[in-house]
């Protein structure tokens, strides 16, 4: 998932600061009012050597180690709640920055497209919301603290060693330019590896995403070595890139490690004279000593926090992607409101393709308002399409969409999605109770509408047998529930909601007979005075629609009732007679090539209806 141009330093404080960090103008100002006093301590500690040697230990001045042992007591303890009064107050303002952070990012993901999702799989997005906050998260606190703190215990201590002897310090630091252009050359490393490992760690939790989800086949198929395998070496790409990340980070407080090693060599030796000869005393050099002793150490903190910044920089350049990740499917400016009543659905010569991959061709249809039309054809002829486009998850590049007379597009995107149920077969239930997952946060639905709800979609037939009844927690995706329990729920939900049109995806499809019987029922319950359509390849759960649109390649081929396609001839009565071709036995249209290998006669495939069909459908 590589991104655009990498973004500045600059640009990412820039935009930090406005988006986020200026909300809490008044706690940072505290903030740095405390780190102000807690980096002034180091100054002030390296200037009370002098006195302690000066006066205490070379001249004998006892009355002075009172006020010296009381002065440096004073400097730790104020030291010590200042930097815990510091601490607590950034750790505030990062958890709620981190919080609001992730809050946008979830709330712009959730409004992205189809194709932004299909780019962007579950798994690289939680890397980004979890992850790469939490990656901002620590660094920008340790920056911000180490960068306010750090900084003015470095100009604290420089003062008081430059006000001892200017000459001293010059040689102390002479090794500092030469480290800028190592230093900005490791800098470059550390974001390229840390982007790199952004990106793979997204690679991670996409295929753990994968491996849980899809746990049953995996395991049917044996194909647990094969997963291991393929998340072992997208492991290793990932430590490789960290490890190499930390490396550079490490290496920049290396090199300031060195050059103090030759600046104390250099004033030891220019400035070990001086003190022999009795131009500086001893406490002159104690305090020099001490207040560039200290000195390196947030020296070398800084130097360490921008190999920090460079990763955390990387991060945020991910998340900033995302947030500013254009939204396609957006509100008209001046919306048209909805349609009242039972609506009339109707697309005219709706064309949309996913790349080079032509999904819908010029297609067009008519789901008369209060009556079923059933969508039927092959695999891949679009019919889930039509669904997405009716609901605008994704919007058609030409042709109209309408809604009783209103143009899809017209309407705000929740007037719209508010005339619509959907049930399909994957029935969507969150980790909650069952109550939370039929209600969904409404508090206006009374006791008694909701009996009547648990009643029409079968719920209450198995509700007796939950330990808790409504309040029993379904589990991840529903896992205690059973499929057709699970589709009732969602059949339930559906009636709440009480819209005029009603779409149903394969909503018995992957239930056993008992349990598609019973949907069945509730399905049949929920359409009653709505205008439905239905996709379907099972042909005995729509022969008694009202229409039948007959679909191939993303166009309509035909259309009509039941019995007027079986009159026709065509895909859907080849079809026909595929599923039933005794009257009582059911064959899966898929296997229409296998099937034709046990028919007497199959040599003439190609000139045989059953030829006819499958060319039409899988050629």
């Amino acid at each position: 998932m590589s991104g655009g141009p990498e973004a500045t330093s600059k640009e990412l404080l820039i935009w930090l600061w406005r988006d986020y960090l200026r909300t809490h103008i008044g706690w940072l100002l505290l903030a740095l009012l405390f780190m102000t006093l807690e980096g002034s301590m180091l100054g002030a500690l390296s200037y009370m050597m002098r006195p302690m040697f000066d006066d205490v230990f070379v001249g004998g001045d006892t009355t002075a180690i009172a006020w010296v042992g009381l002065a440096v007591m004073g400097i730790f303890m104020m030291r010590a709640c200042s930097g815990v009064a510091q601490q607590a107050i950034m750790a505030r303002i990062s958890q709620r920055t981190a919080a609001q952070l992730r809050f946008d990012l979830l709330a712009r993901a959730m409004k992205q497209d189809g194709a932004f999702h299909h780019v962007h799989p579950p798994g690289f997005l939680i890397q980004r919301v979890q992850m790469d906050v939490n990656a901002v998260n620590d660094v920008w606190r340790a920056v911000i603290t180490g960068a306010g703190r750090d900084a003015i215990a470095l100009i604290a201590l420089m003062a008081v060693a430059i006000s001892i002897d200017w000459r001293w310090t010059a040689v102390t630091l002479i090794g500092l330019p030469v480290l800028f252009l190592p230093i900005a050359v490791v800098q470059r490393f550390v974001r390229k590896q840390a982007r790199s490992a952004r990106d793979l760690g997204a690679g991670l939790a996409t295929r753990l995403d994968e491996v849980f989800h899809g746990i049953v086949p995996i395991k049917l198929n044996g194909l647990e070595s094969y997963q291991l395998r393929q998340y072992k070496d997208k492991t290793e790409a990932f430590i490789k890139r960290e490890v190499r990340a930390t490396l550079g980070s490490a290496s920049i407080p290396g090199l300031m490690d060195i050059m103090a090693g030759f600046g104390f060599l250099a004033v030891l030796v220019y400035g070990g004279g001086e003190i022999v000869s009795g131009e500086k005393t001893v406490g002159q050099f104690m305090s020099f000593f001490t207040a560039m002793g200290l000195a390196f150490e947030p020296l070398r903190r800084l130097g360490a926090i921008s190999g920090l910044w460079q990763v955390a920089a990387a991060a945020m350049e991910r998340i900033k992607e995302l947030l500013d990740a254009p939204i396609k499917l957006t509100s008209p400016d001046n919306p048209v409101p909805p349609p009242a009543g039972l609506p009339e659905v109707r697309l005219e010569n709706v064309s949309l393709s996913y790349g080079d991959a032509k999904v819908l061709n010029d297609l067009s249809l008519v789901a008369e308002a209060g009556k079923t039309t059933a969508l039927v054809g092959a695999s891949g002829a679009g019919k889930s399409t039509i669904f997405n486009v009716l609901t605008r998850l994704v919007d058609p590049q030409s042709g109209a969409v309408t809604i009783g007379g209103v143009e899809a597009r017209a309407m705000m995107l929740d007037d719209l999605r508010n005339l619509f149920s959907v049930v399909s077969q994957e029935a969507l239930l969150f980790d909650e109770t069952l109550r939370e997952n039929i209600l969904l946060g409404r508090t206006d639905v009374s006791a008694e509408r909701l009996q009547e709800v648990l009643e029409a979609a079968h719920v209450s037939d198995f509700l007796p047998k939950l330990d808790h009844g409504l309040d029993t927690e379904v589990g991840p995706r529903g896992s205690a529930l059973s499929g057709g329990q699970r589709q009732r729920v969602v059949i339930a939900r559906a009636l709440l909601r009480d819209t005029p049109v009603l779409l149903l995806d394969e909503a018995t499809s992957a239930l056993d007979a008992q349990s598609e019987k019973v949907v069945q029922s509730a399905l049949d319950r929920l359409a009653g005075g709505r205008t439905t359509l239905v996709i379907a390849h099972r042909l005995s759960t729509v022969r008694n629609a009202d229409k039948i649109v007959v679909m191939d390649r993303g166009r309509v081929v035909d259309a009509g009732t039941h019995d007027e396609l079986l009159a026709r001839g065509g895909i859907y009565a080849d079809l026909y007679r595929l599923q039933f071709q005794d009257g009582k036995t059911v064959i899966d249209p898929t296997s229409a090539i296998s099937v034709a290998q046990d028919v007497p006669g199959s040599t003439a495939l190609h000139t045989s209806w059953l030829g006819r069909l499958t060319r039409r459908l899988f050629g």
